[in-house]
């Protein structure tokens, strides 16, 4: 796993005996972001895939939109630890001539946590930014209640760090059919979509129109942002929406679902994507609403 993970000795407590033993943790180091040769963006990530947690976020940020957009992708030489070697915490994004840098990005400096996303914001309109790719405006995607409740199960079988550190959210790419395209995992959730928005925006794949996107955790308003910005017309979760995340989505268009566990969920929006049938091809009868 290489840097992914890391060995700790830790005391352990069981039954009233006690023992020491290693422990796998997951790693957690700064990225620090750079676009054209200027500071951007810190996030507090999980090392590996780096180049698409970094063209990721310039895809949610506005600035990206095509692999076209990237005349290169780099890690800063001049990034050294105590030793002299080079620690990989500093990616360089430059972008194709006649792309264009919006100046909201370079003027403000960004620090992320690994937890909240994208913090500092200056206000609401500024993280509101123009889709490329509106959601209401992609081909039509349904899928069927029954199919979502399958989805969480598929995820946590694809975590393969979590199954060692148990320290890790994930993000899942499904086809409406519910074939798994891809699956990232990070400290951060927000992290995760990312590197796979990023790796979809390398391969030529955005905008992401025919697509599921599942994350751990909580629905923030910036993982509905990411959303929309990479054309993913249904974000489902498996804990609960913000009260931003359900009005972003509502003024874009995006199906937002949250409380995914098991047979049950919240559609908070865009139930025009679900239909109300079982795996198995059943008619669910509606029931009274409540929180998940």
């Amino acid at each position: 796993m290489g840097r992914v993970t890391e060995r700790r000795r830790v005391l352990r407590i069981r039954d009233g005996g006690t023992s020491t033993r290693p422990d796998t943790l997951v790693a957690e180091e700064p990225l620090e972001i750079r676009l054209n040769g200027e500071p951007l963006a810190i996030t507090m990530r999980t090392p590996g895939d780096d180049f698409a947690l970094a063209t990721g976020f310039l895809v949610s940020e506005g600035v990206l939109g095509s692999a076209e957009d990237v005349a290169n992708i780099a890690y800063c030489a001049g990034a050294v630890d105590g030793d002299g070697a080079n620690t990989y915490n500093i990616v360089d994004v430059r972008l194709a001539q006649g792309v264009p840098v919006p100046e909201v990005s370079l003027e403000r400096n960004v620090y992320t946590t690994s937890s909240c996303g994208l913090c500092g914001k200056a206000s609401l309109d500024a993280v509101r930014t123009t889709a490329r790719w509106p959601v209401s405006d992609l081909p039509p995607v349904r899928v069927t209640s029954g199919l979502l409740a399958t989805l969480p199960d598929r995820l946590r079988a694809a975590q393969r760090v979590f199954e060692r550190t148990g320290g890790l959210h994930a993000a899942g790419l499904f086809a409406p059919g519910g074939r798994l395209l891809d699956v990232r995992e990070d400290v951060g959730r927000h992290n995760a979509v990312d590197k796979i928005v990023g790796r979809a925006l390398r391969s030529g794949d955005l905008p992401l129109s025919q697509s599921i996107l599942l994350v751990s955790g909580r629905a923030s308003f910036e993982l509905a942002q990411k959303a929309v910005m990479a054309g993913i017309p249904l974000l489902a979760a498996v804990s609960a929406p913000s009260s931003l995340a359900v009005d972003l989505a509502g003024e874009t268009g995006l199906t937002l679902v949250g409380f995914l566990r098991g047979a049950s969920m919240n559609v908070y929006t865009g139930e025009q994507r679900i239909d109300l049938r079982s795996a198995d091809g059943r008619a669910r009868r509606p029931e009274g609403g409540g929180s998940g």
